[in-house]
């Protein structure tokens, strides 16, 4: 069986050839051939620049305390596509991936052949309605209103923030990326959405209003207060709950907890009862791999696949916090981005903190050379290292660390995936979609 689900992984792999296709055809008709799973059970649906994946880990692991049967779609993966489809914490089986695929690849061609993204999205709703899962929680991939994932029959919906990214399918401008995102909105279907610009804002309603959808957002109708401890607590719409705390790190994510906690309150909880007992423990045991991971201890080695502007500003006061908190401690930042994003605004974010950069090269067609990254980084009075392959970054950040020194690694999620499988040990399946 190994071998058949490695020889169903590479043919996956291989519809990458037909790239990025953002529309709701192909999909439905390849849904509608499988018995249209997508209607077989109920979905939380998160959209956003950054935070969706987060989000839809933590509504999941609260779901799953309560005892309920729950799904988790999300992208991409960091070492194993397994990972992308789970029912209550556990991966799907390889032997199913070969089962799905083997059916998928048998269905009646189609007048434009499905993405690698669609036919891994049919294979979660297809999955999740044999494994009759209570509710399913399924991250948008890109934008929303054309994702694949946005013929699903949702209960609740979520908007985590809008921050330039993918401009070259969600547009331009804030206002035009926010009316994609706006598009998984569905009528009668409360929106949860989370700290945005007024503009984004007029934006969402304007398509909440259409839809008659209700509107709760972060700082108005729930909110989260930090503590000093690491704690938080949560002023929702119906409870309130003290001295949470979220296993993830960094302040971005208690608002990331605050906006589950809100869809949960208002999509699910009048449906069936979440004690207060599964929030908190969902809360506590929540894993989403390759945000602010610790992959090793001495030195402390982080891991965090921030790569947009906004993502940068939140590692950013992580960062100066944990390097502030030890005098002594220096961070050491290894870089590797994709060549389409905005590396100038990133690097100008993160590197001034560091005192010492490396610069590396993600092994991809469309990853950003080296000597790019180092023409978009601002001018520094501190070593900056250029290395052709993440190992041989990883070895010279490990050279030049001390003990109680801090090593960064960000930039891009499949930078993040390379580094931990050369410090795990486990197989890294890159992939794209």
């Amino acid at each position: 069986m190994k071998r058949s689900y490695e020889a169903a992984r590479e043919r996956l792999y291989a519809l990458q050839q037909f790239g990025i296709h953002l529309g709701l055809e192909t999909i439905s008709s390849l849904l509608s051939e499988l018995g249209n799973p997508q209607e077989r059970f109920p979905v939380l649906h998160v959209a956003g620049t950054n935070g969706k994946g987060s989000v839809a880990a933590i509504a999941a692991s609260v779901l799953q305390a309560a005892g309920i049967r729950v799904g988790l779609y999300t992208s991409p993966h960091l070492l194993d596509f397994r990972e992308r489809i789970q029912v209550r914490g556990t991966c799907i089986p390889e032997n199913r991936v070969v089962e799905l695929f083997d059916r998928i690849q048998t269905l009646p061609s189609f007048a434009v052949p499905p993405t690698f993204f669609e036919v891994a999205t049919a294979m979660a709703f297809q999955y999740f309605a044999e494994e009759r899962v209570d509710i399913a929680v399924m991250e948008v991939g890109l934008g929303g209103r054309f994702d694949a994932t946005n013929v699903c029959r949702s209960i609740g919906t979520v908007v985590t923030n809008v921050s330039f990214d993918h401009e070259k399918y969600l547009g331009s401008s804030l206002e035009a990326i926010a009316f994609e995102k706006a598009g998984i909105l569905k009528r009668n279907v409360p929106l949860v959405m989370g700290p945005v610009e007024s503009s984004v804002d007029g934006v969402v309603r304007e398509q909440a209003r259409q839809k008659q959808v209700r509107t709760f957002t972060f700082g108005s109708e729930f909110l989260s207060v930090s503590h000093p401890s690491g704690a938080f607590d949560f002023i929702g719409m119906r409870h309130n709950y003290v001295n949470l705390r979220c296993a993830l790190k960094g302040e971005h994510q208690t608002i990331n907890a605050a906006c589950a906690l809100a869809v949960l309150e208002d999509g699910v909880m009048p449906l069936t009862s979440i004690p207060e007992r599964a929030v908190r423990q969902g809360l506590e045991q929540v894993s989403w791999p390759g945000r602010l991971e610790r992959l090793r201890r001495h030195p402390l080695t982080l891991c965090d696949g921030a790569h947009n502007p906004a993502a940068a500003e939140c590692l950013k006061i992580f960062l100066q916090r944990n390097v502030s908190e030890q005098p002594e401690r220096r961070l050491i930042l290894v870089v590797g981005m994709m060549q389409d994003k905005n590396l100038s605004a990133f690097l100008h974010t993160v590197a001034p903190l560091a005192a010492v950069v490396i610069l590396t090269q993600i092994h991809s067609p469309r990853a950003a050379a080296v000597h790019a990254l180092k023409e978009a980084l601002p001018v520094m009075d501190r070593p900056v290292y250029e290395r052709d392959a993440p190992e041989a970054a990883m070895d010279l950040a490990a050279c030049l660390a001390r003990e109680h020194d801090l090593i960064c690694v960000t930039g891009s999620l499949f930078l993040v995936g390379h580094v931990k499988s050369l410090m795990t040990g486990n197989a890294y399946e890159p992939v794209l979609g």
